[in-house]
C-alpha cells in the first residue's frame, strides 16, 4: 500500500455535523459552571455510550498594541495547579449574549484595556474527545488603557493577574518552546503571526458566523443555565 492509498476520504476536508441518532442523554453530574453528560448514540449497528463535559464556551482575546506586542497575563488554574501566561479570556456565561460583547468585557475586566478595532482571529475545540467547549479568539488592535484601569470583578485566584507585553515572535517562540502552554495562548498567538504573514488577509469581520457554536446550542450540547457572575 502507498502513502497516497491510505487517504480514503474524497469529501470536502472540513468539519461537518453528524446525524447519528441520540437515544438517551443524562446527566450524570451538575456542576457549578458545567456538566457531565452520557449520551447513548447509535452508531451504525452500534448503541454506544459516551461520556462528555457540556460546557458553556468561551473567548479570549489576543490584544496586540501598535509594537506587535501581546498582553498575556499570569493566572493559576487549579486542575493542573499551575500559573499560566494567557491572554484575556471568559465563558459565555450570559444567557443570549454576542460573545463580542463577552470579549470586551474580559479585555476590560482582566486587562482594563478598550480596542477600536476588532476581528475573528480562530474558532477551535479545546477537547473534542470529553467536552463540548469550543472558543472563539479575536484580535483586538487599536489599544487604550480605560479610565482607572482594570475593572475589579473577579474572585480569588482572579484577584491578581500580573500581566506582561510579550513581542509577538518571542511569544511564538515561547509556545514553541512548551514555556508557554495554555491551549487559547498557543492558538491565538501562533494564529496571530499567520495572519500577520497574510497582511491580516484571514481575519474575520467580529461578528462572523460560528457554526460550530450555533450546531452546539441547537443539540444541547451548551450548558447555558450558569449562575449568575460574581
Amino acid at each position: 500500500m502507498t502513502l497516497d492509498e491510505l487517504a480514503d476520504w474524497d469529501g470536502p476536508v472540513r468539519d461537518e455535523p453528524a446525524d447519528f441518532d441520540v437515544v438517551e442523554s443524562v446527566t450524570r453530574y451538575r456542576g457549578y459552571v458545567w456538566d457531565v453528560q452520557t449520551d447513548h448514540v447509535t452508531i451504525g449497528d452500534q448503541t454506544v455510550q459516551r461520556d462528555f463535559v457540556a460546557h458553556t464556551g468561551a473567548v479570549a482575546v489576543i490584544a496586540l498594541d501598535d509594537q506587535d506586542r501581546v498582553y498575556l497575563l499570569r493566572q493559576y488554574r487549579h486542575p493542573v495547579g499551575m500559573y499560566l501566561f494567557e491572554p484575556p479570556a471568559g465563558l459565555i456565561d450570559v444567557a443570549g449574549e454576542d460573545p463580542l460583547l463577552t470579549a470586551q468585557r474580559e479585555l476590560a475586566e482582566e486587562a482594563g484595556l478598550e480596542a477600536q478595532t476588532w476581528n475573528v482571529l480562530v474558532d477551535f475545540f479545546t477537547s473534542p474527545g470529553g467536552s463540548s467547549e469550543t472558543i472563539r479568539i479575536y484580535l483586538a488592535r487599536d489599544l487604550s488603557v480605560l479610565d482607572g484601569g482594570r475593572i475589579q470583578t473577579g474572585e480569588a485566584e482572579e484577584i491578581d493577574l500580573p500581566a506582561q507585553w510579550v513581542p509577538l515572535a518571542d511569544a511564538v517562540a515561547l509556545v514553541m518552546s512548551a514555556d508557554i502552554a495554555n491551549p487559547t495562548a498557543a492558538f491565538g498567538v501562533l494564529a496571530a503571526s499567520v495572519a500577520k504573514r497574510a497582511d491580516w488577509s484571514t481575519l474575520r469581520p467580529p461578528h462572523a458566523p460560528w457554526p460550530a457554536r450555533d450546531y452546539l446550542l441547537e443539540h444541547g450540547r451548551v450548558r447555558t443555565d450558569v449562575a449568575p457572575r460574581h
